[in-house]
């Protein structure tokens, strides 16, 4: 059953954000990164501004370890996009409604327009996929802002899967947690549509390979 009712929606996002504080506390975070200037900590610190990107499946690590105003988020104009945006705006986060598809004209626009500090965090194979999917929108976002994509993968030892498109993962407390980032990609910012299809490409390469590293170290931890 669908939940509509607004109150409800801001309960949901209530315990939701109260159950990641509570839950994230637990986890063992470990990072590599291959220019550290990308760290956001690093970059909060300095005043480096980049697209962060994750794939949907692993947005509960992002969620929990980088929720700032300083992240602003592309959250889905679909109906379950209402709930997460009400968790990660109790968590900390700064919100922009749309997605790389459905809505993302808008989005792409308001992230363009208006979103002048901070950084931008992206889920490029959201909100339908398909999985480890990245979708052109985030390359025009790098191109139009001129900020650079730093295409993460993260993973989780203990964790369980959701039987969702994005196979959604739910870590377990107490749970091994990685990230891996990858150097920034690039786009020209007068990119015409083979240039904005040939960086959507590298992205799409570089997170896949820092998932596939991700999930093997985490193993190892």
């Amino acid at each position: 059953m669908k939940i509509q009712h607004p109150l409800l929606i801001q309960a949901v996002g209530y315990a939701g954000s109260r159950l990641i504080r509570r839950v994230g506390r637990t986890w063992d975070f470990h990072f590599r990164y291959e220019d550290p200037a990308v760290d956001p900590e690093v970059a909060r610190r300095t005043g480096t501004r980049y697209i962060y990107a994750f794939f949907h499946e692993v947005m509960l690590f992002p969620a929990y370890y980088w929720n700032w105003p300083t992240m602003n988020i592309l959250i889905s104009d679909h109906r379950d996009g209402e709930m997460i945006t009400q968790v990660v705006k109790r968590l900390g986060f700064g919100v922009v409604r749309g997605s790389t598809t459905r809505g993302g004209a808008r989005a792409l626009r308001q992230m363009t327009e208006t979103i002048r500090e901070g950084n931008l965090c992206v889920t490029p194979d959201g909100p339908r996929g398909p999985r480890r999917r990245v979708h052109q929108g985030v390359a025009y976002l790098a191109s139009r802002t001129g900020l650079p994509v730093v295409g993460a993968g993260m993973a989780f030892k203990d964790a369980l899967r959701a039987r969702s498109w994005d196979r959604f993962c739910i870590p377990k407390p107490g749970s091994k947690a990685v990230a891996v980032a990858p150097a920034p990609v690039h786009i020209p910012p007068d990119a015409d549509r083979d240039a904005l299809e040939a960086g959507r490409a590298e992205i799409e390469r570089r997170m896949n390979a820092a998932m596939d590293e991700a999930e093997a170290w985490v193993q190892e931890l």
